[in-house]
């Protein structure tokens, strides 16, 4: 009896439009899992969505180039969460703690996402793209303390530089709740006086 000519082993199809982003999705999912960068390995993402070990080199020449990208989706994600919150017609207080809570949640929802976004190496050819998402998701803070100046109802200075001293403290209270030094209802339920501080500051009045 003849014997049967071998099976060829099942590949999983894809469409070629579709691979970049399922490459980015399954790298979060990993990032997610194993909590960090130095985890994601190119060929082990092409075998777990079914493609050869090739594959991925279509459109990331390297890991690095992978993680650009995926910094450049938190920064897209962050920008979409801070730009629905914004509501300009707010008292500037109201405002601000707002946005503060937006970023928060963002911030504790996606926490081994941020760290890769705020890490300090980028290759060269991303690093624009990097510069012009970061001033995307800074501008809903900036945005609001150039309008309060235009009121009078903060000190006159550079906004950009007022912005970092806002981002710098929201940004610690978010580190505290990823922690666990806060809990995440203790930090949100800390926003609203962290921001009174920050327009009127700690002097007795």
């Amino acid at each position: 009896m003849a014997s049967m000519p071998a099976e060829k082993p099942e590949t999983r199809p894809y469409h070629h439009g579709d691979l970049r982003s399922a490459l980015l999705a399954a790298a979060e999912r990993t990032l997610r899992d194993r909590g960090t960068a130095a985890s994601l390995s190119l060929r082990e993402l092409a075998r777990d969505i079914g493609v050869s070990h090739a594959a991925p080199g279509r459109h990331f020449k390297d890991k690095q180039a992978l993680l650009n990208a995926l910094a450049l989706v938190g920064y897209d994600r962050m920008a979409e969460v801070l730009e629905a919150a914004d509501d300009p017609g707010l008292p500037l207080q109201d405002r601000l703690t707002t946005l503060a809570r937006a970023y928060l949640g963002f911030a504790i929802d996606n926490a081994e996402l941020l760290e890769l976004m705020y890490a300090r190496k980028h290759e060269p050819d991303a690093a624009e793209q990097i510069g012009v998402a970061i001033d995307r998701t800074v501008g809903a803070l900036e945005r609001a303390v150039a309008a309060a100046q235009q009121r009078g109802e903060i000190v006159d200075g550079d906004p950009e530089h007022l912005t970092l001293v806002v981002g710098t403290a929201l940004h610690g209270l978010a580190s505290f709740a990823i922690t666990g030094k806060f809990t995440t209802e203790a930090a949100m339920g800390a926003v609203a006086e962290l921001v009174h501080h920050l327009l009127y500051g700690l002097k007795p009045r």
